[in-house]
Order: C-alpha cells, then structure tokens, then sequence
C-alpha cells in the first residue's frame, strides 16, 4: 500500500503580542487562546512572569480543548510576525488614585513599549489599554508614526459594556437585550448618552425617569474607582480583557463592526488631532470609518470638555517627553 502524502498547505494562526503580563495582560491572553482566536506572545520586564503565566495557561490546554499556543518572554524579538499588538502595561490604579494621575509613570512605559514593538511588527494593528488611555494612545500613536487608522484604545467597549450591565440589573433583564454607547475619554468625563441606548429596541428614557439614568450614568463613570475601591489593592482586570478581546475578535476576523473605541478625530465632532472615544467601523485593516452622531447642545458641550481634559494630558506628556 503506497502512502498518500498530504497537501502542502500552510495556514498561519493569527499572532497577537500582549505587552504587559499584568492582571489584564494576563487574562486577555488567557481568553484569547481559550476562545482560539490567535496564538499569543505574553511580554513582560519581570524574568520568570509571562514564563510561568504561559507555562500554566498551557497545561490547561487540553481541559480546555483548544489548539492555541502561548509563549511567555521578556524579548520584544520574541513578537516578530504579530498581526495584533496590545500595550496593558504599566502601574495599575490605586484607591484615591485618578487616570490622570498614573499619566507620567505610564507614559515612559508605553513610549518605550510602542517603540520596541513597531520595530518587530511594522504591519500590526495595536490597541491600547493603559491608562491614562486616549492620551497613551495618543503617545503611541506619536512615537511609532503609525497610520491612524492602525492604532485605537479600548475604552469605549468597557464603558459601554458598564453601562449595558447597569441598566440590566436596574430594569431586570438580560444584557443581550441591550445596546449602549458612550463617547468621549476614558475617565470622569466620559459621556454616556442614555436615548442613544435600547432595550429590545426601545429608547431608554422610555423605560426609566431621568433621575433613574442619571444615577447608572454617574455609576458607570466611577465604575473603575468603585472597583478599585473594592478591591483595594490593584484594578479592574476581567471586563476590560473581555472588551480587547472583543476588539482582537472584531479585527482578526473582519467583521466590520460598529463600536465606540479610541480613535483619532480628524474634524468630527468639531475635535481634531486627538483620540477619543466615538462610535467607529472595525475591521481587518483596523478603524475602518467614524460615525459622527448629530448630538444635543448639552452632549457637544460634554464631549468637548472631556476632549480638553484628554488634549491637556497630551500637552503634559509631549512636554515631559519631549517627543
């Protein structure tokens, strides 16, 4: 009997990089091969962290019954051949501790991050989620003189996912029933905008009073700080490496679809030469379009603080760094 030999065919899994083997890091590697979406390079400065994280991730491997790999390193030539680079490094918040106030820390870890990875993957897409983040998207954005389109921040799938989990237990529903969206950074002054989010298709304001949604609104932006209070030691971790991993699933995939993120704004909204939070089209070649809502006097108004607030932060950064 003569053996067949089989066909020569070669199909390369997709290849994300997560920089930062941190609490988010670590996790978002985790979903990502568990849902066997890419194979996934863990980084991190610590020697023996993203090798022991990837050593445990894979001896779980076959209780999981997926057919992804993971490798720990503390070498960016480790990266080379990613299509996807995630930037989740550096210092977490604190109770009492704002964004803002991780912004000079952060931004020394995050140039240096984006530098190191460019060089290896001049082709990938990178997503940011170090806070303070539309400023660190921003620094990355700068240092590594990617097209626009290449780069965005994960804030506004967290938020509006916050939000979408708010109004569920408020009304009593399940969350699949439910359709969010917030603009404008990620902090304090993110701007929710509650007749712009549905219930099986019906407005919110027609389901709860104007005092009701103003309390889940103010929750959802606190709803970091009131993590981090809670927990006391470290941040949220699980919703925010579920919303890049949403993201990562969105790109590699090319489904095209429309959600709020991070992105630079070349005149919509009246904002220019920034990256804020606003509903845009992903797909395979990244942010594919930005949708530019027609907003009330008070939301404009709303976002354009929260634009200030992140453009002063970029002031703050480049003086610092003199990028």
């Amino acid at each position: 009997m003569c053996a067949i030999a089989a066909p020569n065919i070669s199909h390369k899994a997709p290849q994300v990089a997560v920089i930062g083997a941190g609490k988010v890091g670590s996790t978002l590697a985790q979903r990502l091969i568990e849902k066997d979406l890419a194979q996934v390079v863990l980084l991190d400065i610590v020697e023996g962290l993203p090798q022991g994280l990837a050593l445990d991730l894979a001896q779980a491997q076959g209780l999981e019954k997926h057919h992804k790999t993971i490798l720990g390193t503390n070498h960016y030539d480790d990266t080379v051949g990613s299509d996807i680079v995630v930037i989740a490094a550096g210092l977490p918040r604190k109770p009492g501790m704002s964004r803002e106030d991780l912004l000079h820390y952060n931004a020394k870890i995050v140039a240096h991050a984006a530098k190191e990875a460019i060089k290896r993957n001049p082709q990938a897409l990178f997503i940011v989620v170090t806070n303070p983040l539309d400023v660190m998207t921003y620094l990355a954005w700068t240092v590594t003189g990617l097209p626009p389109e290449r780069i965005m921040g994960m804030g506004g799938v967290l938020d509006s996912a916050r939000l979408r989990t708010f109004i569920a237990r408020e009304l009593g529903v399940g969350t699949g029933d439910i359709s969010t969206l917030v603009l404008g950074g990620h902090g304090d002054l993110m701007v929710p905008l509650p007749r712009y989010c549905t219930v099986s298709g019906i407005p919110l304001p027609e389901l709860l009073d104007e005092t009701r949604i103003q309390a889940l609104i103010e929750r959802t932006k606190n709803g970091g700080a009131e993590i981090v209070k809670l927990l006391q030691m470290g941040s949220a971790f699980y919703a925010p490496a579920s919303a890049v991993c949403y993201m990562v699933e969105v790109l590699l995939q090319d489904q095209a679809h429309l959600l709020p993120a991070s992105v630079y704004l070349q005149g919509q909204y009246g904002l220019t030469d920034l990256f804020l939070g606003v509903p845009c089209r992903l797909g395979a070649g990244g942010v594919e379009s930005v949708v530019e809502l027609p907003l009330t006097a008070s939301e404009f108004a709303q976002l354009q603080q929260s634009a200030q607030a992140v453009r002063e932060g970029i002031d703050q950064v480049l003086a610092k760094l003199q990028v």
